[in-house]
């Protein structure tokens, strides 16, 4: 019996054809998201073939948003976000006014109404979350300094366009003769009568509601409901509470507040993010994350039409002149007058070089509104491929221009000890360029030491065994609390993700006696492994792994001793167990039972 299945088909060909051109492109060391791209394009409608749900792909993508910004949420506070607030609220506002105008004069030359202009505008002068937090997740610097500074000014420009989507119906009122098409769906419903000066108070209004029942009630709540999960055992049930949380909080913020899916998934993660348990509702949202992920990617490959790069070169041309070098140079000059580092003005610069999803939400209503021509719509959509694609090389050209601007000009005073790497741990190692935005790399002088890769918990026991045995020994580590640990300890540290060749190169293998490799992640190790065994074929290599099949993994790379935690957990409890019975003194860290 033939079933529809629209659904189905959507989901297994957005991510059967994001894996294969994924695939290929990190063959060709292009970044993975091109291949989504042009996954979503195959799928398209303006490519020949089997053509996915137009409708389901934009949704499905949007639960990779909320749960993207979710997982942010749990790396953020309230006190990181106000922290940033002094460059993050003027900045962002500041761009997206540059940006708006740049989009406006070329609106204006391409014969368009000033409102299509500002419509326009505004599409171009907002990053796209997922590309954002893509590529901050990816060279691990989403809770550094630099990176909550972009995470902050992302969420004023989500504030921003709240209010613009909402404003825009008013505009149109305004523009198709005083019809009235701005009113609030609350204000309908309570058969209240405001004016554009309403809308924009009410809006505000409601955003301030939703904010304090967030920190007032979703901080008591939200983490209440996570620890009675958690204390029922079941990891199924606290895998679907933190989906629910997550999901449910998004949802009910955009039905009830009219703010974005995005902004109220953010703020269910902030407020979970002060409880114990928000590494491990972390953990349980990333598979999600990333699939949804993908198919934000491929659902916008779908949006976009090949032909037009060639029908209108020139606009398109402009359009992502716009987006790529204005807001740059904008972002990048507003960074530096607020005094902070050139590091930090690059990453910023870079991170807003692209548009997305909410481009794509202010196209289309525009569109719909009479205020936006089609040709602007498709300039959106062409301009936030190109960007997508190109933001990668954008990070990489910045890193490069950093020395050239350092020496250009004065430092700032926030510059003579730069934040450290951060580590939000992705799931594959960050390309070759994800060191081009860190700290200068400079090359250790120990010969015949020990390096150690990972300061977390099992790696910081390692260090103070080596430092006790009086071993030389120099740390790789990216996240911010353990470098801040390792310097206040006076411990050598190279700053970086050790599956980077050029971090790896810093310490010296050749030269080093032993390399012990103590991150959980066993694919990020099994690169470090075989670099290492590359590098000096007699280094002695000690890895750590949770299963047989991570065990042979680490070995067929090179690794000479592979420890399996929970055999060395069952070893323990063992020895315990005997020597409970026959009185024997236990090894240090285990309890000798009563």
């Amino acid at each position: 019996m033939p079933h529809d299945t629209p659904l189905i088909a959507t989901i297994v060909a957005g991510l059967g054809l994001a894996f294969i051109f994924g695939a290929l492109a990190h063959r060709v060391k292009a970044p993975p998201l091109v291949g989504y791209l042009l996954a979503g394009i195959l799928v398209g409608p303006h490519t020949p073939g089997f053509v996915a749900d137009q409708a389901l792909a934009p949704e499905l993508a949007e639960i990779g948003v909320i749960l993207l910004m979710f997982g942010v949420g749990l790396h953020f506070s309230l006190k990181d976000l106000l922290s940033v607030r002094a460059i993050a609220v003027p900045g962002a506002v500041v761009q997206i006014g540059f940006a708006t105008a740049l989009g406006l004069g070329l609106a204006l030359m391409l014969g368009w109404t000033v409102a299509g202009g500002l419509v326009f505008g505004l599409a171009l002068s907002v990053a796209s979350t997922v590309v954002l937090l893509r590529a901050l997740q990816e060279r691990r610097l989403v809770e550094t300094e630099r990176g909550r500074i972009a995470v902050g000014w992302l969420i004023v420009e989500d504030l921003a366009m709240v209010l613009a989507l909402v404003l825009l119906p008013a505009l149109a009122g305004l523009v198709n003769g005083g019809v009235d098409l701005g009113s609030d769906p609350l204000a309908v419903s309570l058969g209240l009568d405001l004016g554009v000066g309403g809308i924009l108070a009410l809006t505000l209004v409601k955003v301030a509601a939703f904010v304090a029942l967030m920190l007032v009630v979703g901080r008591r709540v939200i983490p209440w409901v996570l620890h009675y999960v958690a204390h029922t055992g079941s990891r199924e049930l606290f895998r679907l509470a933190v989906l629910a949380i997550a999901l449910g909080v998004a949802f009910g913020s955009a039905k009830l507040f009219g703010v974005s899916l995005a902004l109220g998934a953010f703020f269910a993660g902030m407020v979970l993010s002060e409880s114990e348990l928000s590494h491990a509702a972390a953990q349980e949202t990333l598979p999600l994350r990333d699939a949804f992920a993908v198919l934000f990617f491929v659902s916008v490959g779908m949006l976009f039409d090949p032909t037009s790069l060639w029908r209108d070169p020139l606009p398109m041309l402009a359009v992502v002149f716009i987006i790529v070098i204005g807001k740059s140079v904008a972002a990048f000059v507003i960074v530096r007058l607020f005094r902070h580092p050139v590091s930090t003005a690059l990453l910023i610069s870079a991170s807003l070089a692209q548009i997305g999803e909410f481009s794509f939400i202010l196209a289309e209503l525009g569109v719909k509104l009479g205020l936006l021509p089609e040709a602007g719509r498709d300039l959106i959509l062409g301009g936030a491929i190109l960007s997508i694609l190109l933001n990668p090389v954008v990070f990489t050209a910045f890193g490069k221009l950093r020395p050239l601007l350092e020496r250009a000009g004065p430092a700032a005073p926030s510059e003579e000890v730069p934040p450290a790497e951060v580590a939000a741990a992705p799931e594959a190692p960050p390309p070759a360029e994800a060191a081009t935005l860190a700290e200068p790399a400079v090359p250790t002088a120990l010969a015949d030491h020990v390096v150690l890769v990972g300061y977390g918990r099992v790696g910081s026991l390692i260090g103070a065994a080596l430092q006790a045995a009086g071993r030389p020994f120099l740390v790789i580590e990216d996240a911010d609390q353990p470098v801040a640990r390792l310097r206040e300890a006076g411990i050598e540290t190279i700053i970086g993700n050790a599956a980077v060749p050029e971090v790896l190169a810093l310490a010296n293998l050749p030269g080093a006696r032993q390399l012990a490799v103590a991150v959980p992640n066993a694919f990020e190790a099994g690169q470090i492994v075989g670099q290492a065994r590359a590098a000096n074929p007699g280094i002695a290599i000690i890895a750590r792994a949770h299963s047989d099949a991570e065990v042979e993994h680490l070995r067929s790379l090179g690794a000479d001793a592979v420890i399996m935690g929970e055999r060395e957990i069952a070893r323990g409890m063992a020895e315990a167990l005997t020597a409970g019975e026959t009185g024997e003194a236990t090894q240090p860290g285990v309890t000798q039972p009563a």
